[in-house]
């Protein structure tokens, strides 16, 4: 009851989640009334954050920062946009498969928004697509980013069940692929009752062009995943080869990377990660005290005195997690809860990386769920779009990404099926 209240009050004051989450922490370890656990609070802190797979977190973010200020986005649309722009709901689609690359590009939803937003949403309005559909399908699309490797998400909680960030990258590809596919269904149906104007169709010379153009950038993620299953890097490695080749890639290929945009990129890199890892720092507070006072073992012994079938346990799980995604942070909520489920579905006998991958995509819908939808904020922010005119519309697409959810959460090795086929056990 401390922790839920202390918890809940922090984030009704209008708290940071970080500090939401250390005030909890700090609370709960008074309430054990054993002074020594405060001392052991800065230790705790430091011990979450000094983890070498955490650090392709900012590796990664710093490759994303600078592909996206390398034009390699605009390079993306302009291929997709030339295979289908010429059909009806084209750009549409061509946002969906350019959010595909970024998800392999950024692994973060907040700046696949941000640069859908900035870069596709004012070219749908000109095709005639009307405000409402265009910022909820660029607010959806910008959940692939955290389901389609490589993703920070996966790196957290690998590093929170001790999984292979390897295996939960390749884990991640078919779900992925499948959230993208509901997503393009969506614009199908409403594109048979939509009036949307459709571009000229192009050549097979300006097809070519822009497959060679945009050629170089699909580079990245080919060292990320080939570095990985090859056994020549490791994820935290593969994000630095990333880095230096978006680097080479902004300055010499699309000379669209200036020196003097530089200290903006590593500033924005830092802030962002600072972000993260305070996150993690003192979320690992909360779970520290959480652990000492048996707290998992408690919520997994209530769950399975209800019910031992891993069908009901997963249906629980979900019911709770989608509600958490609502009001949450992502990483805070996986840092949190995995060590509470963890004990539950080893005693039922669900595979930890089948329900990594429930876990993620929970938590990533929740970015685009109302009310407090991050993803949702972002894409309103940036487009202009005005967020009560988004409520509404955007529940279309949230239907879609549950379907998909569970989908994956009742057909296993949809998840697991690469991660074994590539991975020796």
């Amino acid at each position: 009851m401390i922790i839920a209240i202390t918890f809940i009050l922090s984030l009704m004051v209008g708290l940071p989640i970080a500090v939401a989450l250390g005030a909890t922490g700090v609370m709960h370890a008074l309430s054990m009334q054993d002074p020594y656990l405060l001392v052991m609070l800065p230790q705790r802190m430091f011990a979450a954050s000094d983890s070498f797979s955490l650090m392709a977190i900012p590796l990664f973010i710093l490759a994303g920062e600078l592909m996206g200020f390398g034009g390699v986005t605009e390079k993306l649309a302009d291929m997709s946009r030339s295979v289908i722009g010429h059909i009806t709901g084209g750009m549409a689609y061509v946002t969906v498969i350019v959010g595909c690359f970024l998800g392999a590009l950024l692994g973060s939803a907040n700046a696949a928004a941000a640069l859908l937003g900035r870069v596709l949403h004012p070219e749908m309005k000109k095709d005639g697509y009307d405000d409402e559909f265009s910022t909820c399908l660029t607010a959806a699309t910008s959940i692939l980013g955290p389901i389609i490797p490589p993703s920070m998400i996966f790196i957290v909680y690998g590093v929170a069940a001790q999984l292979s960030i390897g295996e939960l990258f390749f884990a991640g590809i078919i779900p992925g692929l499948l959230l993208a596919a509901s997503f393009m269904i969506v614009i199908y149906v409403q594109g048979r009752k939509a009036n949307w104007e459709v571009r000229p169709k192009a050549t097979v010379k300006e097809v070519g062009t822009s497959f060679v153009k945009a050629a170089p950038s699909l580079i990245v993620p080919l060292i990320i995943l080939g570095g990985i299953l090859g056994g020549v890097t490791t994820p935290t490695e593969s994000a630095a080869a990333a880095s230096v080749v978006a680097v080479f890639l902004g300055t010499v290929v699309y000379k669209k990377l200036k020196l003097s945009q530089i200290p903006l990129i590593l500033e924005r890199t830092g802030v962002t990660s600072a972000c993260i890892m305070i996150i993690v720092a003192m979320a690992n507070i909360l779970g520290w005290t959480m652990a000492l006072d048996q707290i998992p073992q408690m919520i997994a012994g209530s769950m399975l005195s209800l019910t031992q079938n891993p069908y009901l346990i997963l249906l629980m799980v979900n019911i709770f997690l989608l509600f958490v995604g609502m009001v949450m942070e992502t990483i805070a909520a996986i840092i949190i809860l995995v060590p509470v489920f963890l004990p539950v579905i080893d005693a039922v006998g669900i595979d930890p990386l089948h329900f990594g991958l429930v876990v993620s995509l929970n938590l990533v819908i929740g970015l685009i769920t109302p009310p407090v939808g991050v993803a949702l904020f972002t894409t309103s922010i940036v487009t202009g779009t005005p967020l009560q005119k988004l409520v509404r519309p955007i529940w279309v697409w949230v239907g879609a990404a549950w379907g998909v959810l569970m989908i994956i959460t009742y057909v296993p090795w949809l998840v697991t099926f690469l991660p074994r086929m590539f991975f020796q056990h």
